[in-house]
């Protein structure tokens, strides 16, 4: 799977959490939130951006995701991501990624 960069976000204030009003997105070993198109991840007294690095194609991956498929939509930048098995696919080039 790719890898994330540490990229904190500057000037920001509000903290993620249960409950705050923002999707919560299971990646890895913590949570991301979508926020503005983005997500950000609580790290130690900051907020990171939490975007993948590099190229993981999802194998196999047979599900054709999109409106009404059962799986958690989240708009990504120019895109929609869906949650599945733990973490995000993105479609790519006639594929799906793992985000």
């Amino acid at each position: 799977m790719a890898t994330a960069t540490h990229a904190p976000h500057a000037n920001h204030t509000h903290q993620h959490g249960a409950g705050c009003g923002h999707v919560a997105v299971p990646h890895d070993d913590h949570v991301d939130y979508v926020h503005d198109g983005h997500l950000h991840r609580a790290h130690e007294s900051h907020v990171d951006e939490c975007e993948p690095t590099g190229h993981a194609v999802h194998e196999s991956h047979t599900h054709q995701h999109g409106a009404g498929c059962g799986h958690v939509a989240v708009p990504h930048g120019d895109h929609v991501d869906y949650i599945h098995d733990g973490h995000r696919h993105a479609q790519h080039d006639g594929h799906w990624d793992d985000h």
